[in-house]
């Protein structure tokens, strides 16, 4: 029964190969998404620091920040 599942009457080495393909670029992808993520919002840290009202209506007012928050409600 379960090498019926494995060996797929000969093409088990195709299916799970590719499986193991996709495995490892969504997980892979992940990882960099992630990455850049923590680099973004450590930047964003480091430049606003704790947002207060003051703070939070300038970084609203800048250009590459009015297109990131274009499709979002307010912060």
């Amino acid at each position: 029964m379960i090498s019926e599942l494995l060996f797929m009457k000969g093409y088990g080495l195709f299916v799970w190969s590719a499986f193991a393909f996709t495995l490892f670029s969504f997980a892979s992808l992940y990882v960099f998404i992630k990455t850049q993520y923590n680099k973004e919002k450590n930047k964003f840290i480091a430049k606003f620091g704790t947002l207060n009202s003051e703070r939070a209506a300038f970084a609203r007012s800048q250009r590459i920040n009015e297109e990131i928050l274009s499709n979002s409600s307010n912060i």
